[in-house]
């Protein structure tokens, strides 16, 4: 074994990126390696310049890679650090985050603290956790679930881990749909309904998380989203609203975190879903939110009862929190609009802001009817009123001068987006009408064909729920980009395409809203 000359390496950027987690990389010939017992995937403390990251190890044999007398770090974990390449660095075991004793807890199905909340999420944050650790806290969290004032904790540790706007007016609107509805894209329709009105609504969204498309992901096909704080506030000044991407403003980012870890698992429990909405509505200085919550038996919420446990707790939670909140149930039987996909949302969202007549009207219609309760959050509109003054400021043009207004302002999108170009249809197995659209299964072959990462990937719905059809005739188009990404979803929809076909009698009940 060769010996120990020295007590650094020196540093390597190694062009991995390995999305929201600090990774370091060492030579299996590296005299630390050798020395310490250093073992892969065990968490190292990485010491340059009073500098210090943490970072998960994997060992390598390629000298190409990382040679034995070099640490490689991974995009993130470079940049974190911030030093040149070649720069020495020291290299030590690093000591278990103290707050995975409250993992560990809440495992064994313990109640957490606030203090339990704070120390999980500043350790998040600083990067002490591996991916396996968070998703323990994330399984654990949503196996044993969260009760309510754990759900307050969590909020409050949250929203304390990053930044908070305030905009010093005594009125800021939000609105927030958890999600489960393809197609559901009312967000890029209400901000600029309610800007017109003169609301500030300064709209930070996420991308999307198990979805073909997130509200920024679809806004980025008309403008960018990645915009800097001081950008952000500049334009909510001037256009009184926005539709940006949050993860730029450092707002609840241990929320961020978690959420990267959620994604490929596929959780969405209770708990954690209440505190991210919440905890990120607070940090963009909202005081008032309507949360719309769509139940259906192929939606995220399949139940009306389950709708109202969720509206008790949104309600106990933002009660506590400061946050005014009106919770309205919708139906979710079925996609709203036609397009699922970043590009195919935006022709709906266009269409509608146009008045075209090819516009589809479920999209305008419960567009129109959330941004009207929001309206009515101004004591100067009369309760009921709110729906007909949407309805006069989408009709008249504001709103579509209002959207332009905000597209300009964050910058126009320079590239031209269009629906992919493989595509295939899916058509009716027999006579009769449509009794089923699974929104599980369609945002799934969505995803198949390539969105949100690719823009013009997507479903075209061709046909609704109660719509008639002949045998052969098409129910959905589908668009990719790629042919691996064609052959995905093609397959899966031959498996299992989503619709269902039967008579009238057994069309999907809906759910009325309120």
């Amino acid at each position: 074994m060769p010996s120990r000359q020295t007590d650094t390496l020196r540093l390597r950027r190694v062009g991995i990126d390995t999305y929201r987690e600090n990774v370091a990389y060492m030579h299996r010939e590296c005299v630390f390696y050798r020395a310490e017992g250093f073992q892969a995937l065990t968490k190292i403390e990485v010491k340059a310049n009073g500098k210090r990251i943490y970072a998960v190890l994997n060992v390598v044999d390629d000298e190409h890679i990382v040679a034995a007398d070099e640490l490689g770090l991974s995009e993130q974990a470079f940049d974190q650090l911030g030093l040149a390449p070649g720069e020495a660095v020291s290299v030590s075991q690093a000591e278990a985050p103290a707050s995975m004793d409250a993992v560990r807890r809440k495992i064994a199905g313990e109640r957490l603290r606030l203090a339990d909340f704070r120390a999980i999420t500043q350790d998040v944050i600083n990067n002490r956790y591996s991916k396996m650790e968070m998703a323990a806290f994330l399984v654990a969290s949503g196996q044993n679930n969260l009760d309510r004032e754990e759900i307050l904790h969590l909020t409050r540790a949250m929203l304390e881990s990053g930044e908070r706007l305030d905009w010093h007016e005594p009125l800021v609107v939000d609105k927030h749909c958890i999600g489960g509805i393809p197609g559901n894209r009312t967000t890029m329709l209400i901000v600029p309904i309610v800007a017109a009105h003169g609301m500030m609504m300064p709209k930070t969204s996420s991308r999307a998380i198990t979805s073909p498309s997130g509200t920024a992901d679809t806004m980025e096909v008309l403008a960018q989203v990645e915009l800097t704080p001081r950008r952000l506030r500049e334009l909510v000044r001037k256009e009184r609203a926005c539709l940006a991407w949050g993860g730029t403003a450092r707002l609840a980012p241990a929320d961020d975190i978690l959420i990267s870890v959620e994604r490929p698992l596929g959780i969405d429990s209770q708990g954690q879903m209440i505190a991210s909405i919440l905890s990120k509505k607070l940090a963009a200085g909202s005081t008032h939110l309507l949360l719309d919550i769509p139940v259906g038996p192929t939606a995220k919420v399949r139940h009306m009862r389950e709708a109202l446990q969720l509206r008790k707790l949104f309600e106990y939670t933002g009660d506590r929190v400061g946050l005014h909140l009106e919770v309205i149930i919708t139906d979710g039987a079925q996609p709203v609009g036609r397009g699922i996909g970043p590009v195919l949302e935006t022709r709906d969202v266009m269409q509608v802001l146009r008045n075209d007549p090819q516009a589809p009207q479920d999209l305008r219609q419960k567009a129109l009817r959330l941004a009207g309760r929001i309206l009515e959050f101004d004591p100067d509109v009369r309760g009921g009123y709110g729906y007909s003054i949407a309805r006069d400021i989408l009709d008249s043009g504001r709103a579509l001068a209002k959207m332009e207004a905000i597209i300009a302002a964050q910058g126009a999108q320079t590239e031209a987006f269009t629906p992919g170009r493989l595509q295939f249809e899916v058509c009716a197995d027999r006579d009769g009408v449509v009794t089923v659209v699974d929104n599980f299964h369609i945002g799934k072959i969505a995803r198949l064909a390539g969105a949100p990462m690719d823009k013009g990937a997507g479903v075209d719905l061709l046909k609704k729920l109660g719509d008639a059809v002949r045998a052969g005739e098409p129910l959905y188009r589908v668009h990719a980009e790629y042919r691996s990404d064609y052959h995905f979803a093609k397959v899966y929809s031959e498996h299992q395409s989503g619709y269902t076909i039967g008579e009238p009698g057994q069309v999907t009940k809906t759910y009325l809203e309120f």
